[in-house]
């Protein structure tokens, strides 16, 4: 077994996921990505949308997250996300069905259209399809 293993906590307000087994974590931080790796110094990011990447033991994991924050501490990540979807267990359908709305809205310019809201809803969507497609 490998030593150089750490724990990555993943809370959302409707699931909590715990892989006790990872060898590394990229998250999308506001700055940047960035990557975790065993050791790391203690780090209290915030998040945006993108993609969180856990490379475990047992392989490659994918999240689509909406954004939230990351604290590392002793070997431990902890996140509290808006939202995260393994990527196995996206609905592409309904990803693409909220891109091609946000589109529209965009489009048409509605006059009380919540611009940045609608941007917002398109990056989600368009993140959650580009999540959905990945895998190791």
């Amino acid at each position: 077994m490998e030593t150089n293993l750490f724990t990555v906590e993943i809370t959302t307000p409707q699931k909590k996921w715990t892989f006790e087994n990872v060898i590394s974590c990229s998250a999308p931080g506001v700055k940047g990505s960035f990557q975790v790796l065993y050791n790391h110094a203690p780090l209290l990011s915030q998040l945006e949308i993108g993609s969180i990447k856990l490379e475990t033991t047992d392989g490659i994991l994918f999240f689509a997250t909406s954004g939230g924050f990351l604290e590392v501490l002793n070997n431990k990540v902890g996140m509290l996300l808006d939202t995260a979807e393994k990527s196995d267990q996206i609905d592409v359908t309904r990803a693409g069905n909220a891109a091609e709305r946000a589109r529209n809205r965009l489009k048409e310019r509605a006059e009380d259209l919540d611009a940045a809201r609608a941007e917002a809803s398109l990056a989600r969507a368009l993140n959650r399809l580009y999540v959905a497609q990945k895998t190791e």
